[in-house]
């Protein structure tokens, strides 16, 4: 019971002195029981009944304080949420007086609801606390901001973990071989904001703007360092669940705010209108002359794989919208800012490593040269199923596939912009099944800029829309396009692993048996790539092992009656 002596409270070395200058120690412990005990009067002649029901003193006496403890925060709680003015002058008081009974585990639930209630707690309390392993661990996160927003390496001990966990969910999602459909960027934002992680972190952060601004530089650093860009999809969710919490304190000092809440709404419609486009490009030529670093964040925001695909499915549709007016694209300018958002987007790891905060300048010939390629290229896909139709003679499987021009490999080769556009159309073309289409466009995803196209975030609503279609993979020039000019060559990568033994998970059936065994062979994981890699070629083995086709149905005679009057004899001519 060390600590209650500061208290005035006689405790174990009291009572032990009391044992040793005595001459009856029976009589000295009554003596204390009674001085120290429940000064109740009507209790004294009730206790012997616990005897009487072989209840001992200690554990009656431990439910009381239970019951007085669980009152007395009770009190708390109703005076730091209901009390008057000076309700944190009553807390100071009260947190004074028990606070030297902190590590005294029967009473520190009362020191730690008061600590909890106090917005700003002595500097001698919290080091206490912060040194003390214990005491830290059972500090409530109201009491721990106190102490983070001033020991910025202990905060990011904290942090790091949950940071690490939403990578770890965001790669699982992305690879998981058990999805045969788009399950990625099917989430509402909104729904998405709700996880674990998330959630956790908003409550770390609370109103601290301090603390909110430590994650965000957190956030920076390990994008700066890694290039992965979840952690811009993090700063985005992060923020827009403040937003929904209604933190002011941190929205208001966050010049992103209004811009992240128009680009999350874009998002959630899965579409960037021309309302919305005349907001962003308001917010983007709003920045006055030193808020030029804003733009780094923003940047971040458009780096998020969402807004990335947000915009860029915008960007396609307004292409068709070209194609459906007669139109060029130069003169839409909702293209052209979706454009200059995408540029801001694919360029926030340059701009945030060189601290040149300047937007990047777009090339013209985007406009007049390559984006008309892919233009021509969508109409030629609208004339090819058209004829389709009219035409019972046209077999679009007998045209011959034609490569883009080299002009168009240049583009995607050197342009990040080029290369998203052409990645979006691909997608386009499987979406719509469209074999012929996906033939011409496939082998040129090798040769995107930095390999954008062997990105995650892409790779996995590649493979959902090449799991929608299995019977094109019966056809060779298919299935070689896929695998031998796209995926194949990028193979030894981890993650292109992952992603090519989800396809043959759902397809391998149509794929013919020669060609499926020299893929096993060629793909078969070394000891240097994880035990994941290994777990899911070993299922896919045993899957295609044991894989059986359907019986056809055999065809079944038709019992009536009409079977035996004879056919009718043709009229003469």
């Amino acid at each position: 019971m060390a600590g209650l002596d500061k208290l005035g409270i006689p405790g174990g070395a009291d009572l032990r002195e009391a044992l040793t200058n005595c001459s009856d120690p029976l009589a000295a412990i009554e003596e204390f029981q009674n001085e120290n005990g429940i000064l109740l009067p009507s209790l004294k002649p009730a206790l012997p009944f616990l005897d009487l029901h072989g209840i001992k003193r200690f554990e009656f006496h431990t439910s009381i304080l239970e019951q007085m403890i669980d009152k007395l925060t009770n009190h708390i709680r109703l005076l730091a949420t209901e009390g008057g003015d000076d309700r944190f002058k009553k807390l100071e008081s009260l947190l004074e007086k028990s606070f030297p009974v902190i590590k005294l585990k029967t009473v520190r639930p009362v020191v730690m609801c008061i600590l909890k209630y106090l917005p700003e707690i002595k500097p001698e309390y919290l080091k206490i606390i912060f040194e003390d392993k214990e005491l830290y661990s059972e500090a409530a996160t109201e009491v721990k901001r106190q102490i983070w927003q001033d020991n910025q390496s202990l905060f990011g001990d904290e942090v790091s973990p949950l940071l690490s966990q939403y990578i770890r969910e965001k790669d699982s999602s992305l690879l998981s071989h058990e999805n045969n459909s788009l399950t990625f960027y099917v989430p509402m934002p909104k729904a998405r904001r709700q996880g674990e992680v998330v959630q956790k972190l908003v409550h770390m952060i609370g109103k601290n703007v301090k603390l909110y601004d430590m994650v965000l530089q957190f956030l920076r650093t390990l994008f700066l360092r890694t290039r992965n860009t979840h952690y811009c999809t993090l700063r985005a969710e992060l923020l827009m669940a403040i937003h929904d919490l209604e933190v002011n304190e941190i929205c208001s000092v966050d010049p992103c705010h209004k811009f992240t809440w128009c680009v999350d709404a874009c998002i959630r419609e899965r579409l960037v209108n021309a309302n919305r486009a005349r907001e962003l490009q308001g917010f983007l030529d709003g920045l006055k002359k030193g808020q030029e670093f804003v733009l780094g964040d923003l940047s971040m925001i458009l780096c998020d794989p969402f807004a990335l695909n947000t915009i860029s499915l915008s960007t396609m549709k307004v292409l068709q919208h070209c194609v459906n007016t007669d139109t060029l694209p130069r003169e839409n300018i909702d293209l052209q800012l979706l454009i200059r958002m995408m540029a801001l987007g694919l360029g926030a790891w340059n701009m945030i490593d060189s601290q040149c905060f300047k937007e990047p300048k777009l090339d013209a010939s985007l406009f007049t040269k390559f984006i008309p390629m892919i233009v021509g290229m969508i109409v030629d896909d609208q004339i090819r199923v058209t004829a389709s139709r009219l035409s019972e003679d046209f077999n679009p499987a007998n045209l011959p596939v034609r490569l883009p021009s080299e002009l168009y490999a240049e583009y995607i080769i050197d342009s990040s912009i080029a290369s998203l556009l052409a990645m979006y159309y691909s997608l386009q073309a499987l979406r719509l099944k469209d074999r012929i289409a996906a033939c011409q466009i496939i082998p040129t995803l090798m040769h995107c800029e930095n390999d954008r196209a062997y990105e995650d975030t892409f790779l996995h609503p590649f493979i959902s829309y090449l799991i929608q279609m299995p019977e094109e993979f019966a056809y060779e020039d298919f299935t070689s396009v896929v695998l031998d000019d796209f995926l194949l060559p990028a193979v030894s990568r981890e993650s292109v692993l992952r992603h090519l033994l989800r396809v043959l998970w759902y397809v391998h059936h149509k794929i013919s048996p020669v060609r499926l065994d020299r893929v096993m062979t060629t793909i078969k994981p070394s000891n240097e790539q994880s035990e994941a890699s290994l777990s899911v070629y070993q299922q896919l083995s045993m899957k295609i092992s044991s894989y059986t086709p359907s019986p056809t149905a055999p065809q079944q005679e038709l019992d009536s009656p009409l079977m035996n009057v004879p056919a009718p004899t043709p009229a003469p001519p």
